[in-house]
């Protein structure tokens, strides 16, 4: 029986179901935590991680933090490691618009997450907000200047 707690936002009834939703939570509390005690942030708690990640998941009103685009919530708890494993990128590329979590800010040890999607994070990786909009701004300069240059 899902949480009361963690109750389904009213932007995604019909786009997944509550327990999928409190188990993507769980998971994905459980995964930040691991990490992070692996940092020395031994305050962690799955508890903690699933309020603010429930938290950035109420703020995100449902789309990728940085990018403003919908994401695919009825994905949640749908990969399939052996059909990864079959379709390599193309599988994993169907799954771009998946919602992860983003740790955010200066302190990678502090409960501040943001929703986004799994292509997002993957390009992020670990760059600062500042740092992944100048790459962004040398990929399109660059991508303008070879336009020019056919």
């Amino acid at each position: 029986m899902p949480s009361k707690k963690y109750s389904l936002p009213d932007f995604l009834i019909g786009r997944c179901e509550p327990a999928a939703y409190v188990r993507w939570l769980s998971r994905k509390a459980i995964a930040h935590v691991k990490r992070d005690r692996k940092r020395d942030h031994t305050e962690a708690t799955r508890a903690a991680y699933m309020t603010a990640i429930h938290k950035a998941v109420l703020d995100s009103n449902g789309l990728d933090d940085y990018t403003g685009e919908k994401l695919a919530w009825e994905k949640i708890s749908k990969y399939d490691n052996a059909k990864a494993k079959e379709g390599r990128r193309e599988y994993k590329k169907s799954f771009w618009d998946l919602p992860t979590v983003d740790h955010w800010g200066d302190d990678l040890t502090a409960n501040a997450f943001r929703i986004c999607s799994w292509r997002t994070n993957d390009s992020k990786n670990d760059l600062s907000d500042d740092e992944l909009i100048e790459f962004c701004r040398t990929i399109l300069a660059h991508s303008e200047k070879k336009s020019t240059m056919k």
